[in-house]
């Protein structure tokens, strides 16, 4: 048993933040099916082709699902909405601002015929408040919520490499519907989740807001280093690699003046004898270590900082990441379907140990459409006219 075995989710869904959240519900056995546009679906189908073919954000969101194809506008949508939302614990959507309310799918035209259902709605900015008509999109909330203001060099802001302004609205929307189940498992009733982007990005930005708070000064955009700690980043070694490194207290401070720059004396230097002192002169301290690792390859660093009980890490590409030892190690790669062969995927972090995660295929666009109409009492006629007609 999964712990979302027999839990069925119905998902208008697009883009990631919505596809994340519901593909982590699939991961612990809840049926997941995707209603997407006919003949284009959910338009990350189309971002690239770098897996074998299909998009690598589809690829990664969507296994598990099953796809049913639904021109959401037909005058022949409704009923098959109606069927599955009968048979539904929870519907997510993420559609356009406004759109659910129009289809008639928002929580409040729901709730009375539905009372168990758990609506979860996605959105930019939120169901009320003077942006909630806002589209949105993840590089657009890194900007408001003013990720991008300490994020990248002092003359450049820069964005995240990965859309966590969608990971973090779906991972909202997920951790909260498995609450609404559990709520719902007590008193029988469902409820409305809704997660914004922008809040769930402002929540992750608490420590900034606080270090900001009351008119000081906001934490300035230092690179790959830490604002606010030193030295703590990475540093380049003498050939040509670089080392990221932690420093976190005075006892670390001095094991790395010690053993790693083999300078003990740096550690009672007053220019550098406590963090916010090894911050001010940042720029100084760096050219030192610099100094001192000009002679040493990456590796030999890393061995000495590991001598010291030093926290640091290799600066790895992505190619290093998919070979990572510590990966390989704990086994955390298998392989799922797709309509163009099977690919490695990344087993879901943190499982209970006794639980299987579902790890099925990535659908191709429409694959489980006549399945799914028949199941709710269309005959093979019916479905014939409703591809004809352009409904499915």
């Amino acid at each position: 048993m999964r712990p979302l075995d027999g839990i069925t989710v119905v998902t208008l869904e697009h883009a990631i933040a919505a596809p994340f959240c519901t593909r982590q519900l699939a991961d612990l056995g809840a049926r997941v099916i995707k209603v997407e546009r006919p003949g284009s679906g959910d338009f990350a189908r189309g971002y690239d082709e770098r897996v074998n073919g299909l998009a690598s954000h589809f690829v990664w969101t969507n296994r598990s699902k099953e796809s049913l194809t639904l021109d959401v506008k037909h005058a022949d949508a409704d009923a098959v909405l109606a069927g599955l939302l009968e048979r539904a614990d929870v519907l997510v959507q993420n559609l356009a601002p406004g759109a659910a309310e129009r289809l008639g799918l928002s929580y409040d035209a729901l709730k009375e015929r539905h009372p168990r259902l758990i609506v979860c709605d996605i959105s930019g900015y939120g169901s009320d408040g003077p942006y909630r008509d806002r589209k949105a999109y993840d590089l657009l909330i890194q900007s408001e919520s003013g990720f991008l203001s300490i994020t990248g060099t002092p003359d450049d802001p820069s964005k995240a490499g990965c859309s966590i302004a969608d990971i973090a609205a779906g991972m909202y929307a997920y951790t909260n519907i498995l609450a609404a189940l559990l709520q719902r498992g007590r008193t029988g009733e469902g409820c409305r989740i809704d997660v914004s982007m922008l809040e769930s990005m402002a929540e992750w930005m608490s420590y900034p807001l606080y270090y900001a708070y009351d008119g000081a000064s906001p934490p300035p955009r230092t690179g790959a280093s830490h604002a606010t700690i030193f030295p703590y980043g990475p540093f380049m070694a003498g050939d040509g690699k670089s080392v990221m490194l932690g420093i976190q207290n005075e006892r670390e401070w001095a094991a790395f003046c010690a053993i790693v720059l083999e300078a003990p004396e740096l550690a009672t230097d007053p220019r550098f004898n406590a963090n916010a002192r090894r911050v001010a002169a940042r720029d100084e301290l760096a050219a030192l270590i610099v100094a001192a690792f000009s002679t040493l390859t990456a590796q030999q660093v890393r061995e000495r900082l590991e001598l010291a009980h030093i926290a640091n890490a290799q600066v790895n590409d992505m190619h290093e990441v998919w070979d990572h030892p510590q990966l390989k190690a704990r086994g955390r790669w298998t392989e799922v379907g797709t309509a163009n062969g099977r690919v490695p995927a990344m087993l879901p972090p943190g499982l209970p140990h006794n639980v299987t995660p579902r790890m099925d295929a990535v659908p191709a666009l429409g694959q489980h459409t006549d399945a799914i109409l028949a199941e709710l009492g269309y005959d093979a006629a019916a479905i014939v006219a409703m591809h004809a007609q352009g409904a499915v």
